[in-house]
């Protein structure tokens, strides 16, 4: 049975950069094996939040993780040197050295098995991800964080990586926190879509979400049902669009027959999963200092084994 205890759990956080308030009253939590995708327009505070909530940067509001959480880290782009000839296998080892079966074993497990001695620079935008998403889960996270995962990759791109992470996540029991502009192609396998513009304005289901009055005056009227929809196969309905503070819980399997529209090229297809919402227990919270430097202080590990993130 998976643990109800939010792995990450934030209150009326806020961030501020110069005169800017970017982030503003912020709640915030996700659990184990639960995939929450934070939906929101260039500018909003997406990367902002997901930086916030792992001591990245300075922050106002409350933070509690989970003693010892082990984070994977996905950016959204790799600062990479494309005239170093480093190889895929050279960046799993950075900055901790993996053994050659540990390496290969992730590699195969991402859809990259043999491209260990590939140069990054030869690699495609898909396969970079790919193998990015490799190294963040050499430290079997608890939590995967993916910063705009999809961004410059094609259709089909899209849709293979999204199914991969839901297969990490039914393999693992990870959670997984995802961050998007994307109007039009949201994972289906999401549990939950929290919808930001500096705060959250709504949040829930997809379909909820799609239909909600604050997501259709954020995105406009024509975005309706843009999002990537799932309908429960289950005899129990969900609550309307969630405030930010504390939901009810419960555990049921379901599959999902997945909508897409608004966007071409994306089939039809059925996804299992064991699916949890949130329960109202209230666990102790720790007061986050502004000038949190970085997730060291907070206690936050990273996949690498540092207690920040490299800086690619």
């Amino acid at each position: 049975m998976l643990d109800r205890t939010p792995l990450l759990q934030a209150h009326d956080l806020r961030v501020t950069l110069g005169a800017t308030e970017v982030l503003t009253g912020v709640d915030f939590a996700i659990r184990q094996g639960e995939i929450v995708t934070v939906l929101g327009p260039n500018g909003s505070g997406k990367s902002t939040l997901m930086r916030a909530l792992l001591g990245m940067i300075p922050a106002g509001g409350q933070v509690v993780r989970a003693p010892g959480l082990r984070v994977g880290y996905v950016p959204q782009k790799l600062a990479l040197d494309r005239s170093l000839p480093m190889t895929v296998r050279r960046f799993l080892s950075l900055p901790v050295r993996v053994k050659d079966a540990e390496a290969a074993q992730v590699l195969e497990r991402v859809g990259m098995a043999g491209m260990g001695p590939r140069l990054l620079s030869g690699l495609s935008g898909g396969q970079l991800q790919r193998v990015m998403l490799a190294r963040a889960l050499l430290g079997r996270p608890q939590l995967l964080v993916l910063d705009e995962p999809t961004s410059g990759l094609d259709q089909p791109g899209e849709a293979a990586f999204y199914r991969l992470i839901a297969e990490v996540r039914a393999e693992t029991g990870a959670a997984v926190l995802m961050v998007s502009h994307d109007l039009h192609v949201v994972m289906a396998a999401s549990d939950r879509v929290v919808c930001l513009n500096h705060h959250i304005c709504c949040e829930g289901t997809p379909r909820v979400v799609s239909a909600a009055p604050e997501y259709r005056a954020l995105f406009g009227l024509g975005t309706q049902g843009a999002l990537a929809l799932y309908q429960h196969r289950h005899d129990h309905s969900h609550d309307g669009v969630h405030d930010h503070g504390a939901h009810g819980h419960h555990d049921h399997g379901h599959g999902h027959a997945v909508e897409v529209t608004g966007h071409s090229g994306h089939g039809h297809h059925d996804h299992g999963h064991d699916h949890h919402g949130h329960d109202h227990e209230r666990r102790h919270r720790v007061e986050v200092p502004r000038q949190a430097r970085d997730g060291g202080e907070l206690g936050v590990k990273f996949a690498s084994g540092k207690e920040t993130p490299d800086a690619s």
